[in-house]
C-alpha cells in the first residue's frame, strides 16, 4: 500500500490522486495512477491502468494470485474490471461513500449471483490516503475561488 501512495502523489497535477499496484508472488507486476483528466479518458482509473500494466507485463489477462492494492475503494467500473482480471484480493485504503463497490455502495466483489467471491479489506493506511485526498480537495477549491 505505499507503494500505492508513492503513485498516488505522483498522479497528474488536475487528477485525483489515486495509486493502484498489482503484487504477484511478492512482486510489483502492475502500477497505475489516475489519468482521466491527464489523458482525457473515463476509463483511466489508477486501478484500471494497473491491470493493463499487470497483463502486458506477463503476457496474460487473468491475473489469478494476484492482490490489487488502491489507496481508494473501486468504483463499480474498477470492481467489475478486477472481478473479470481474476485478481484474488483487494486491499483498499480510504472508503468512498458516494461511488465505492466494495463496501460503501454496494458489495459487487462479494454479489452471490457472479458466482466468485473476490475477498476484500479497507481501511490499510486509511489516514494517510484520507490527507492525500484532503489536501487535493483543499488545494483545487481554493484554486477554483481564486480564479472565480
Amino acid at each position: 500500500m505505499r507503494q500505492a501512495l508513492r503513485l498516488a502523489e505522483e498522479a497528474p497535477a488536475d487528477d485525483v490522486p489515486v495509486g493502484a499496484v498489482i503484487v504477484l508472488e511478492e512482486a510489483i507486476v502492475g502500477r497505475g495512477v489516475n489519468r482521466r483528466e491527464a489523458d482525457r479518458d473515463p476509463t483511466a482509473h489508477a486501478e484500471i491502468v494497473a491491470l493493463r500494466d499487470a497483463a502486458r507485463r506477463l503476457g496474460r489477462w487473468r491475473l489469478d494470485g494476484a492482490t490489487l492494492y488502491v489507496t481508494v475503494e473501486p468504483c463499480p467500473m474498477c470492481a467489475g474490471a478486477i472481478w473479470m482480471a481474476r485478481i484474488s484480493r483487494v486491499v483498499y485504503g480510504v472508503p468512498e461513500p458516494k461511488t465505492g463497490a466494495v463496501h460503501s455502495v454496494m458489495e459487487l466483489l462479494a454479489h452471490p449471483r457472479l458466482g466468485r467471491h473476490v475477498p476484500a479489506v479497507g481501511g490499510c493506511l486509511e489516514e494517510e490516503c484520507r490527507q492525500l485526498l484532503q489536501r487535493f480537495f483543499a488545494t483545487h477549491r481554493a484554486e477554483r475561488c481564486e480564479s472565480g
